[in-house]
């Protein structure tokens, strides 16, 4: 008696140390160690423990910090160097706080899980560690804006799932690393899609090697370097680039002939360079809005024939480069035009606007030509300026021979149909006229695609993007207001912001943090095609409301009323010791009911706790093995077996020995006994006897839907065929839904778990984590599924709701357009289609990413309204998604477009469908989850 009271006084002393320190030990070392390095950190990091005080700035998760995200707090100090102590870190963002110095600690490289380094916009100096390239998981590293120095790191070129690599604006020297024998490169990062180097010292030559036809680069910026040496031929592979900065450097040679291989590109700089060799051809470059080749030593030639084909080009800047002829009239028809600046050239003869020029043109730019005659221009009412022309004599008082008066672009947010109104010297008014304290910053776009600053409708997409991407992250943002919109000396748009609180005077910390790191993690993507890649650098906001003071007036409270507890709680010790003892023996027998879902399971008593199962049978451990010729590898499923009543069954079986995953087999046959739909797969029986766990199901011979998909199967699924795939598992998960009784959450849609029957009806399988829907519309749950397919918002707030199956559900819609593996080498098959999507090209602009035996080259009825309903069913939002019930009726009016009836019955056989199963593994098998590996391994039962 006397030692189980001791242990029980054990386990209580253990359960309050659990309670009172919550965050990892090590991790409480490193933040304490920054709280006492830095300074202005913010007033809630008191306390002992940062996770259950409340740290501003500081998430965790099951004991761990997982991310700092502290953006414009006015910190100021250096970093630690046992940062790698962070071992859970996922995300580091200390953009713009200029207070923040010294070098970046080669620790860093200890943070593995790292996916996200930002640190925009701050004071850091010295080299960028070596140690970088070991944060394998980093998909976002952006340093841009600091003073680091020294070379780029090669090791980089090892970060293999790197989506954004931004060194820009800083003082990194030597030359541009590729990988040679053992040592890594740049050349090696084939899925990184931002390349931001500008405004550097980088020299040498940029290396043919450093492009492939492999890399999915999209932005190639290396301007205002000091690089030499030619333009690599091999840019010319890289297809899918939109933008290329590589002005101001000191490139020679002429510009490769394949550069116009590149018709995605939409803004091209090669100005101040000496490059040489014939004007470069851009037939073809139909993307093209923003073309800089000024102050290059091309050859003496006349207008290149593109002058007059490129629709899309809203500026050409050709200055200094040798230009000659008459200009053809057609190059001031082109629709888009604003801005044409040829000047200081040797273009002659009668300038000729005509009288169909474009109606976007507001400045014609020729200073210093030979131009000798103009024909009337008095129907032209925009600038036009031929100072320095023949047609300009010293006593010339025509309006083309004067310089314009220079005037500042101006352009600001105005009022959304409310009273101005004025405000305290030290607040604002909001386009809402409310007045508050902002938080305010200034937005840098390295490359755009008009250059008429005074034309207010480019900016209104800009506020309106904005808006809905707080909005979308559900922000307190009322309202933002954008201001004095200006090209700086590096041709970069410069645009104040100001981002003004909702329904309350300030922002508080958290507020703060999270809308920089929306803008520091690119989060908010600017209005293609108007704005190109960006950079925010926010200001110290300095103005934030305080905490509410929960937190600090709970820790007073606890210190108050400790002692009171304590004697409280040593009483309720006292009389629970003595009730433990009595209560021992039950309490052990109710661990192993829990350790052992079945142990109160018996088949020969009416048990209160054996599952009520209408349909499914209780098979003998005896009867399935002797069934399965003692579960012979021979017996591997591919082509079913039949029970000794005829039913062809497969079995579900676990390892032997092994009761893991316990609770979800027992789940598994409590739902399937109760769901009866023809789109989800039907048990017929279980074993439990003898430590084992088996479950038996209806054969579905053709597999699953991923094998059809990766062409495992041998089974070829064209449009028509996916779509009924997609109604039929969308039916399927619906029923669950909406009718099932409870309704069911599957919490684990994937196309491994959607299987095809023999007339390839779809049926959705595998409930071993399924939940019951809890009364409140969700389930606060730890996070179960499959990496790709689990809904972001339960991950981050593990609260469970039919809508996380349907994110699961619309990452499925897109596998069955791509036959992509959702998630693999950092490449994210949402990620993918909403960075490519265009609705306004054939197909959406994702051919690249489709499966080419879907039926390309055919007419794929309704392919657009499929991919939205893929796009919003993945929405970050669940609020934002379609329920089940709509995606079914989206799918049958997409089935309609495309030609079918979607209530007719699905082919006779799968033989119809150009192929047969070829040795289909079977659909009851699991592949890794967060929590729940599912050890069943399949057979199949042999007819006796």
């Amino acid at each position: 008696m006397d030692r189980e009271i001791q242990l029980f006084l054990l386990l209580v002393l253990f359960q309050f140390w659990v309670v009172a320190a919550v965050t990892n030990t090590y991790d409480v070392a490193v933040l304490k160690s920054l709280k006492n390095q830095w300074q202005n950190v913010p007033p809630s990091w008191e306390g002992s423990d940062p996770c259950q005080d409340g740290w501003e700035g500081i998430g965790c998760s099951n004991s761990r910090v997982i991310t700092i995200e502290l953006s414009s707090m006015g910190l100021k100090g250096q970093l630690s160097g046992d940062f790698e102590s962070l071992s859970e870190l996922l995300t580091l963002d200390l953009s713009y706080n200029k207070g923040l110095t010294g070098p970046l600690p080669p620790s860093i490289g200890g943070l593995k899980k790292l996916s996200n380094l930002i640190l925009v916009g701050c004071s850091f100096s010295g080299p960028i560690p070596e140690t970088i390239g070991s944060l394998q998981k980093l998909v976002f590293l952006s340093l841009n804006s600091n003073s680091f120095s020294g070379s780029i790191p090669p090791s980089i070129g090892k970060l293999s799932n790197l989506y954004w690599l931004d060194l820009a604006d800083n003082k990194l020297t030597g030359s541009i690393p590729v990988s040679d024998g053992d040592t890594p490169g740049l050349d090696l990062l084939t899925q990184t899609r931002h390349f931001h180097f500008g405004k550097n010292q980088l020299s040498g030559t940029i290396p043919p090697q450093l492009f492939s036809s492999d890399m999915t680069l999209i932005h190639v910026l290396f301007e205002g370097n000091q690089l030499t040496g030619s333009i690599p031929s091999t840019l010319g592979f890289v297809t899918s680039l939109e933008v290329l900065r590589l002005d101001r450097n000191s490139l020679n040679g002429a510009i490769p002939s394949n550069l116009n291989n590149l018709k995605s590109i939409s803004e091209m700089y090669l100005s101040n360079n000496y490059l040489t060799g014939s004007v470069p051809n851009l037939t073809g470059m139909n993307l093209l809005n923003y073309v800089d080749l000024s102050n290059n030593s091309f050859d003496a030639s006349n207008s290149p024939p593109w002058f007059s084909t490129l629709q899309s080009l809203t500026t050409l800047v050709m200055e200094n480069t040798k230009l000659q002829g008459e200009l053809p009239q057609t190059l001031f028809t082109l629709p888009q035009l604003q801005t044409l600046i040829l000047r200081n050239n040797k273009l002659n003869g009668t300038l000729d606007i005509g009288n169909n020029f474009s109606d976007q043109l507001r400045l014609v730019d020729l200073q210093n030509n030979f131009i000798s005659g103009v024909v009337d221009t008095g129907y032209y009412p925009y600038q036009i300026i031929l100072l320095g022309n023949k047609v300009c004599p010293e006593s010339a008082t025509a309006r083309y021979c004067k310089l314009p008066e220079q005037s500042t672009p101006s352009y600001s947010t105005g009022t959304n149909n409310c009273v101005p109104i004025l405000c305290p010297v030290d607040q604002k008014a909001s386009p809402n006229c409310i007045c508050a304290y902002p938080y305010m910053g200034t937005l840098f776009f390295r490359a755009i695609s008009f250059s008429d600053l005074r034309n207010s409708s480019n900016y209104v997409p800009l506020e309106r993007k904005l808006m809905e991407t707080f909005q979308t992250n559900q922000l307190p943002v009322d309202s933002v207001f954008l201001s004095n919109p200006t090209m700086d000396e590096d041709n970069y748009l410069e645009v104040g912001l100001a981002v003004f609180p909702s329904g309350k005077e300030r922002f508080n910390r958290s507020d703060v943090s999270s809308i920089g790191f929306i803008l520091s993690n690119q989060t908010f993507k600017p209005p293609k095609p108007l704005f190109g890649p960006f950079f925010f650098i926010g200001l110290d906001y300095g103005n934030f409301a305080e905490p509410s003071g929960g937190s600090k007036k709970s820790v007073r409270l606890g210190i108050i009323i400790g002692p009171a507890m304590g004697g409280f709680l040593l009483l309720l010790v006292l009389i629970g010791a003595g009730v433990y003892a009595f209560r021992h023996k039950r309490t052990v027998k109710t661990v192993t009911e829990q350790s052992n879902p079945f142990a109160s399971w018996n088949p020969s008593k009416s048990s209160g706790s054996m599952p009520q199962l209408k349909g499914p049978r209780l098979f003998s451990f005896d009867e399935l093995r002797k069934g399965t010729n003692n579960f012979s590898e021979a017996n591997d499923i591919g082509s079913g077996g039949i029970l000794a009543n005829g039913q062809l069954v497969a079995i579900k079986r676990s390892q032997e020995g092994s009761m893991q995953g316990g609770l979800e087999f027992k789940t598994e046959i409590e739902l399937l006994s109760r769901v009866h739909h023809k789109n989800l797969v039907s048990l017929v029986g279980f074993c439990f006897e003898e430590d084992e766990q088996m479950l038996v199901y209806e054969f579905i011979p053709n597999g699953t839907l991923k094998e059809s998909l990766s062409g495992k199967s041998g089974i070829r699924l064209d449009w028509k065929r996916r779509l009924r795939v997609a109604l039929g598992s969308a039916r399927g998960l619906a029923y669950l839904h909406e009718f099932a009784n409870p309704p069911i959450i599957h919490r684990d849609i994937k196309t491994n778990n959607i299987l095809l029957d023999e007339s390839l009806n779809a049926k959705v399988a595998d409930f071993g984590l399924s939940k019951p829907m809890g009364s409140k519309g969700h389930l606060t749950t730890q996070v179960k599924g499959t990496m790709g397919y689990v809904d972001p918002e339960y991950y981050m707030t593990q609260q469970l709701t039919e809508k996380s199956d349907v994110y699961s559900f619309g990452v499925v819609l897109l596998e069955i357009l791509t036959a992509r593996v959702p998630l693999e080498r950092g490449r994210y098959i949402v990620r993918e289609v909403r960075v490519k999507m265009d609705t306004g090209k054939d197909l959406y602009g994702l051919h690249e990413l489709l499966d080419p035996t879907i039926g390309l080259g055919t007419t794929l009825g309704g392919f657009g309204k499929f991919v939205d309903l893929a796009m919003r069913c993945v929405n970050e939002s669940g609020e934002d998604r379609p329920a089940m019930s709509e995606v079914v009726k989206e799918i049958e009016n997409i089935m309609q477009l495309a030609g079918l009836n979607p209530n007719a019955e699905s082919a006779s056989t799968s033989a119809s469908y150009e192929g047969t199963s070829r040795n289909s593994r079977h659909p009851y098998n699991n592949e890794a989850s967060f929590d729940y590996s599912g050890p069943y391994t399949p057979s199949r039962v042999e007819p006796k």
